[in-house]
């Protein structure tokens, strides 16, 4: 029996409405999807939280975990990621898999934390830039003064195993973390709850 291989450019949907559905991504420096584990995981400790909220993916990448939360509804996800290339890739999948709940966009996260659109507040925010590129530190910061956390809101951050915990408000609450090869994986709440 042959087994079907799966391409070193391509994430699966592990859950929801479009579960099984294989997606390729562009082969691009630093683009790392979240692996099946870890994206499982998350979206256990998600899934109370997940119908119908607002979700922030602010490096997409292969659209791992944008559209991991779109497939299995939430009520919108905005992909942001630098690379054109990316983002008519997340394009074509939004449009392909009919995710009208999904919006991909050309920025950089750090310049588009700056600038909020008005009246966005997010439930959930997906931060899982370039290994050894020195965002998530300026992204907690810029995130936590933006007002773009809802009440209640989850932060999921993903990092090198070997680099340290940047510094969080204390306003934040760390729930769950967990480990998965060279990948460690974090879920904040905001405000901590008491």
């Amino acid at each position: 029996m042959r087994t079907k291989r799966k391409s070193a450019n391509q994430v699966r949907i592990i859950g929801g409405r479009h579960r099984g559905r294989q997606l390729a991504f562009p082969d691009l420096p630093g683009l790392r999807p979240t692996g099946d584990r870890a994206r499982e995981t998350l979206f256990n400790w998600l899934q109370p939280l997940l119908p119908r909220a607002r979700c922030l993916d602010l490096f997409a990448g292969s659209g791992a975990l944008g559209l991991e939360a779109a497939s299995r509804g939430a009520g919108e996800v905005i992909l942001l990621d630098q690379s054109p290339q990316v983002i008519h890739q997340l394009q074509q999948h939004i449009e392909d898999l009919k995710l009208n709940q999904a919006h991909a966009e050309q920025a950089d996260a750090l310049h588009w934390l700056q600038t909020p659109p008005l009246n966005s507040a997010f439930d959930v925010v997906f931060m899982d830039p370039p290994f050894s590129d020195g965002l998530l530190e300026p992204c907690i910061q810029r995130l936590a003064s933006s007002g773009l956390l809802a009440e209640n809101a989850r932060v999921y951050l993903e990092m090198d195993v070997l680099e340290s915990l940047p510094f969080f408000p204390p306003e934040w609450q760390l729930l769950r973390k967990k480990k998965a090869g060279q990948v460690a994986y974090y879920l904040f709440a905001y405000p901590a709850e008491t």
